[in-house]
Order: structure tokens, then C-alpha cells, then sequence
């Protein structure tokens, strides 16, 4: 671990504190590591696409909305490939939300999501994508296939 050292005045480093409380922190060093996280992948995310994500798309439609479900279904098909799993929930009456985990190139990824967040009927539609970095080809054993993990990157 490396140590460094930041100023607050009274009044940030009291918000910072309450920050911390209601979140559940231990301590301020774990609240600043996932806000560097989180600002790294903020910027990371403005980048052109490149590598590999997994990432999740969250989106509220009526069902009610003509070929709506059929299309978004459609869709997730057509993306096999980039879809790991879909939770479909029952909000209410008219509305779902729907939560898919994909996995794949991002720039596959960002292109199936903002095209199933434009499907007329679809609101709230949101993407938080994290990248992915290759570690190493490997077999598990001598019979086993070469092939790559991808783990978050650092």
C-alpha cells in the first residue's frame, strides 16, 4: 500500500465523514479507493470502446406497448452472445423492469445496449459497464482447451 495525505477543510471532510456513515465505510482510506475507482472508470468509460466489459443494462417498459416484450426479447437473442442472463421483474399493472448481464467487446456491448434503450416504449434505461482485462491463455490441465479469463481491471 502506498500512503499519501489530502487537505479537507472542516466542512468537506465533515460531509466526507457522514458520506462515509451512511454508506457503511470503515474508514475513510476504503471510501477514497472506491471514489479513485470509480472516477478511473468514469474516465476509462469516455474512451473510444476497446477490449472486453461486463456490464449491466437496467430498463423499465410497459408491457402493454405494442410488440414491445417480442422486440427486447428479439433482441436479446439476435445478442446471444453478449447476454449472460436477464431478470425480468413485474412493477406493477403495465410496467416491468427488466436487468440483463452482458459480457463481451465493449463496443458490442455499448451498441446492443443503446439500441435496445432507444426500442420505442423503452424508459429509464441505464448501462454500468466495467472493463475487463485478459489475464493469461491457459489449460487447466493437459486436456484441457487453452483459453483466456478476464478479470476487472485494476
Amino acid at each position: 500500500m502506498e500512503r499519501f495525505t489530502i487537505s479537507l477543510d472542516e466542512s468537506l471532510a465533515r460531509q466526507f465523514d457522514q458520506l462515509i456513515a451512511e454508506r457503511g465505510y470503515s474508514n475513510r482510506s476504503e471510501a477514497v479507493r472506491d471514489l479513485i475507482r470509480g472516477a478511473i472508470e468514469s474516465d476509462r468509460q469516455r474512451e473510444t470502446p476497446a477490449g472486453h466489459c461486463v456490464a449491466n443494462l437496467s430498463y423499465v417498459y410497459n408491457h402493454h406497448e405494442r410488440e414491445l416484450a417480442e422486440r427486447l426479447t428479439g433482441l436479446q437473442h439476435d445478442h446471444h452472445d453478449l447476454t449472460v442472463a436477464a431478470l425480468h421483474s413485474h412493477l406493477d399493472h403495465d410496467n416491468c423492469l427488466e436487468s440483463v448481464i452482458l459480457k463481451g467487446a465493449t463496443a458490442d456491448v455499448r451498441q446492443f445496449a443503446d439500441a435496445l434503450m432507444a426500442e420505442r416504449g423503452v424508459r429509464h434505461g441505464k448501462l454500468n459497464l466495467i472493463a475487463l482485462e485478459a489475464e493469461h491463455h491457459h489449460a487447466h490441465d493437459e486436456h484441457g482447451a487453452a483459453h483466456v479469463h478476464y478479470r476487472p481491471a485494476r
